[in-house]
């Protein structure tokens, strides 16, 4: 079983990416193999809506985003973590999340039937950490549902929902012992999730 964390800040060592890596040790207690990585490290074009996935599943732009599929698939549940720019999720997240379009199947003549191939292929989990400077969750504005929804629609049951406010300066999560709970709260119910998911199977 294994847990792919995905941290949508350029910053390795700043509030997000200490957030997905509590999560991730938090699993890894539960003897589940944990994988991480950073977006910025990868050049992604965000979807340009060409529909050349629509037969194979398979994105044709060729960049990095190739290197990240193979983990996407092999992994069972996924951890998205991404600050608050705008509003918003960062725009590596936001390229990261477009091209899992090609994991939509639709109906070749109504566009309204369709599913995911985690459907398809078996039911995946994940969770969202989301951060912002601010004081009031508003002004988180749409982070975390950005990950979220997409998420739920390839076919992932979101188990948590960590928002984590009044985090800037870096090293300012480290100190902050209510959100690394969280965060650590968020990978012990996915590491949970696939072990009871396990025991069902057998």
């Amino acid at each position: 079983m294994k847990i792919l964390g995905l941290v949508g800040s350029k910053r390795k060592t700043g509030n997000t990416a200490t957030l997905v890596q509590a999560a991730l040790k938090s699993a890894e207690i539960n003897e589940i193999e944990t994988h991480i990585e950073y977006l910025g490290d990868y050049n992604i074009n965000g979807c340009n809506g060409c529909e050349g996935c629509k037969n194979t599943y398979k994105c044709i732009i060729n960049d990095d985003m190739k290197k990240l599929y193979p983990l996407v698939l092999e992994a069972d549940a996924i951890i998205l973590g991404s600050p608050t720019y705008f509003y918003n999720i960062s725009s590596d997240m936001k390229a990261f999340i477009e091209r899992l379009y090609c994991y939509e199947i639709f109906d070749k003549d109504d566009r309204s039937v369709w599913m995911s191939l985690n459907e398809s292929i078996g039911f995946k989990y994940a969770a969202v950490i989301a951060i912002c400077e601010q004081n009031n969750e508003y002004d988180m504005g749409f982070t975390a549902e950005a990950m979220k929804l997409p998420l739920e629609a390839l076919g992932y049951r979101v188990v948590d929902t960590v928002k984590v406010l009044q985090l800037f300066e870096k090293g300012d999560a480290k100190k902050n012992n209510i959100a690394i709970r969280q965060a650590e709260r968020a990978g012990e119910k996915l590491a949970k999730t696939l072990i009871l998911q396990k025991e069902v199977k057998s």
